[in-house]
């Protein structure tokens, strides 16, 4: 649900119009990715932001925007997804129907 809306928003947003789809779903999967990585580090959610900043990503900076209304998707999902489920994968695959 929540990261339907996203998704939609960052489809209709400016930003994607000057990117494919392909490399807009690839970013925003990338994200998610790192989000995922901050929380198998043990990052508190308030701190992903800057964590994630610290990792000097390869995505456009406007992408950072998307790290809080991402974060609590990933942090909501079970430890045990988290450590064997490829969320950024289901994510572009998701991305790539919308």
């Amino acid at each position: 649900m929540y990261r339907y809306a996203f998704i939609a928003m960052l489809a209709a947003s400016p930003l994607a119009a000057a990117e494919t789809k392909e490399q807009s779903c690839q970013y925003q999967s990338d994200v998610v990715a790192a989000i995922q990585q901050a929380r198998l580090d043990r990052v508190k959610e308030r701190d992903v932001p800057a964590a994630v900043a610290a990792t000097n990503p390869t995505w456009p900076a406007s992408y950072n925007n998307a790290i809080p209304l991402i974060a609590p998707w990933v942090y909501q999902q079970k430890m045990g997804d988290i450590r064997n489920k490829d969320l950024s994968e289901a994510w572009l695959e998701l991305c790539l129907k919308q």
